[in-house]
């Protein structure tokens, strides 16, 4: 048995803070990329607007889903801790070592990169450069987070906020070009819609919004308001889904506003190109601080969510007690950051000599919407499993809005699949030894 005196997570973190961590963690450096493979493949301004309205849609779906399990299962696992209560221990332990073993310190390996490329453009350091950076990178967010979460979180507020306002510079780029009465780059409608195009941009729409639901990792941790109806971490994920889509249409209608459907499906570099048709050339370092600090706050949710699940999982096996344990005075599992960030740094490294890193990380996606899958039916297998579980929040229109979120996901699932192919085998071996290590490393008694 656990010592019930052993420390643990408390109440500590206000509904706003955790709604910053989310859209710092969700709303990644992509977001200045993936428009213009939306806008190839919608086809029209309307489309285009339709696909992440869409996919905002389906987020809300699962934040509900995640609403009812995460207030009724409260643990710094998130996933992990419902996963396992719905499919058994060996499932919820696979989720957690694919996690821990490269989708969350995959992301933080290549948001790493991400930062080290923008970087190198400002300060060249040459050839090795982005490695550099990328290095420093994670080493320093990952000595940032060890310094815990009960202090003063206003640098957590602030790194957010950077992010945020990358994105706004985008919509004050595109309304300076009205102001100016400078039309679109190009004025053609684009091309008419169809179903295989619109599935395929709603494929890119999803991975832009990944990552709200690795917010249920902090259900124990939030505080419940004192006025006003509901649950800290449903208004928390309501919140954080509903202002990530904002951000999201507001970064749109600038890249159209500006580069038009036709100069947006087209571009490489979209964010680039509309700072510089506003700004001048001169805003090309301006856009790579601010794409810079998109991937320092997803990195810097990254950490927070995916060391908890590694805590959480870790506390309830033989032989994995250091990473399991909690520092009680500065509210965080510190160990297990630690662990996360030197895998991250070991996947930096390879990813420093190995070209094909990403795919390796491409080929888990998978993975990660075959667990969000059975998430979305977990809901009802917990329903049926533990008909007597205090649940403080119900998913409105049940079953229907939990099927539609497991069927939207196992859409992706296919998806993903029909890309990678043969890859996929890459990612079932990393849930196979996942399931070795929960049978080597037994449940604690």
């Amino acid at each position: 048995m656990h010592d019930p005196h052993a420390a643990a997570p408390t109440r500590h973190l206000s509904v706003p803070y955790v709604i910053f961590i989310a859209v710092g963690m969700v709303v990644g450096a992509g977001i200045f990329k993936s428009p213009a493979l939306v806008a190839e493949n919608a086809g029209s301004v309307w489309a285009v607007y339709g696909v992440w309205i869409l996919g905002g849609l389906i987020s809300l779906m699962g934040a509900l889903c995640y609403g009812e399990l995460s207030t009724a299962y409260p643990s710094p696992g998130g996933d992990y801790y419902f996963l396992t209560k719905a499919y058994g221990p060996s499932f919820g332990f696979s989720f957690a070592w694919a996690r821990f073993s490269i989708i969350n310190t995959g992301s933080i390996a290549l948001l790493g990169f991400v930062i080290g490329d923008y970087l190198n453009l400002v300060w060249n350091l040459g050839p090795h450069g982005p490695a550099l950076f990328a290095l420093v990178s994670v080493m320093i967010m990952t000595l940032f987070n060890l310094r815990g979460t009960n202090g003063g979180k206003g640098a957590d507020y602030a790194i957010t906020s950077l992010e945020v306002i990358g994105l706004l510079a985008l919509a004050a780029a595109a309304a300076w070009l009205v102001i100016q009465t400078i039309p679109p780059a190009t004025t053609g409608p684009g091309h008419s819609p169809d179903a295989a195009g619109i599935g395929y941009a709603l494929v890119f729409v999803l991975l832009a919004f990944g990552g709200w639901s690795e917010m249920s990792t902090l259900s124990a941790e939030i505080k419940n308001p004192e006025r006003g109806p509901g649950h800290g971490m449903v208004q928390a994920l309501l919140g954080s889904v509903v202002i990530i889509t904002l951000l999201y249409l507001i970064a749109n209608w600038a890249l159209l506003r500006g580069l038009g459907i036709e100069g947006l499906a087209q571009s490489k570099a979209p964010a680039a190109d509309l700072m510089a048709r506003a700004f001048g050339p001169q805003a090309g370092i301006v856009l790579a601080i601010a794409v810079a600090a998109a991937a320092i706050t997803s990195i810097n949710g990254t950490i927070i969510v995916g060391a908890r699940t590694t805590f959480a999982a870790a506390r309830e096996r033989t032989g994995l007690n250091w990473i399991g344990s909690w520092d009680g005075k500065r509210g965080i599992p510190a160990n297990a950051i630690i662990a996360q960030g030197i895998v991250s740094i070991g996947l930096v490294i390879l990813g420093a000599t190995y070209q094909g890193f990403a795919t390796l990380v491409d080929y888990t996606a998978p993975v990660y919407w075959a667990f969000l899958t059975a998430s979305g039916l977990a809901v009802i297998i917990l329903r049926r499993k533990m008909p007597d579980q205090p649940r403080p929040f119900k998913v409105p229109l049940y079953p229907i809005l939990p099927l539609a979120f497991a069927t939207s996901s196992a859409l992706m699932l296919w998806s993903s699949l029909n890309y990678v192919k043969v890859g996929a085998l890459f990612g079932l071996a990393v849930v196979g030894v996942g399931i070795i290590l929960a049978v080597i490393t037994k449940p604690q008694k």
